[in-house]
């Protein structure tokens, strides 16, 4: 599943092509016709990400909520759309760019009370300029699960996945498996901090890297042969070797000590880290 940073490099894209210009909405394969009906040639005033959830404000208090789930995919390019092919659920086009959405697991039309309804249930997005992290820490700082798990609610951290979680965690050389009354403020907040400054960078650049620059010469020297490096033509196992420091590196050896990195299921998900630079 696309991860916040993903949520707002779209976001971003489409304020570009489409914001203060009308703009026509159909439903290709049918699934979506009622809704793109109602938001026809309307203005898209603004496109905002909140979290993992996208908003399209098309003003007459209606906005356009789109959650891509596992599955779902933007196509956005310059010109006339091409003829229709595949499923696409939701086509937007102008005089100068249009976008097609395939495959989302929500693509709904809200009223504002709907929409604040939703927005009172995502918790703050670190990309966000207006997130409180307080607001986390209040529901961190009360909870026994792990963090691990809290990282991955979406009421408490907006947009964190499961990339962005192991890795943040390493970072910061927490343990996955510490309580959350456990993490106490100065952890928290220099998770909080290093949240914002991944998660915006990735916005930037509409991919996830997490390694610190300093470390990328001992990353480059110790991963071979070339087939399992981060780089055109690797298998999708190797995807991130040079780009992450556990993600998808479970039995291989840590960057930084050496010992085997491990992974777990917690909670349907796959979580990956260091027992020896997490060791609590």
């Amino acid at each position: 599943m696309p991860e916040g940073n993903v949520i707002h490099y779209h976001a971003r894209r489409l304020r570009r092509a489409f914001r203060r210009s009308a703009v026509r909405l159909d439903s290709p394969q049918g699934r979506f016709s009622e809704g793109a009906a109602l938001l026809n040639g309307l203005t898209l005033h603004a496109a905002d990400a909140y979290g993992k959830h996208l908003l399209l404000d098309f003003g007459d208090l209606r906005w356009l909520h789109i959650h891509l789930g596992l599955f779902g995919t933007w196509r956005i390019g310059t010109g006339a759309p091409p003829a229709p092919t595949g499923q696409i659920r939701l086509r937007l086009r102008n005089e100068t760019h249009f976008a097609e959405l395939r495959g989302p697991t929500t693509c709904e039309v809200l009223d504002i009370a709907q929409r604040d309804a939703l927005l009172a249930r995502i918790g703050p997005d670190p990309i966000r300029t207006d997130a409180d992290p307080l607001l986390a820490w209040a529901r961190v700082e009360r909870s026994r699960q792990p963090i691990a798990t809290l990282l991955m609610d979406q009421r408490i951290f907006a947009g964190v996945g499961n990339i962005y979680r192991a890795e943040v965690l390493f970072r910061q050389n927490i343990s996955p498996f510490r309580a959350g009354v456990d993490v106490g403020w100065s952890d928290f907040h220099a998770l909080w901090v290093d949240l914002v400054d991944l998660m915006s960078r990735g916005t930037s650049r509409g991919r996830i890297m997490t390694v610190r620059p300093a470390d990328l010469p001992t990353i480059r020297g110790a991963v071979a042969p070339a087939a399992s490096r981060g780089i055109a033509g690797a298998g999708r196992r190797g995807r991130y070797d040079t780009r992450a420091y556990v993600y998808r590196r479970d039995g291989r050896a840590c960057f930084l000590c050496d010992t085997s990195i491990e992974v777990t299921t917690l909670q349907a998900r796959r979580l990956y880290w260091c027992p020896a630079c997490q060791a609590s």
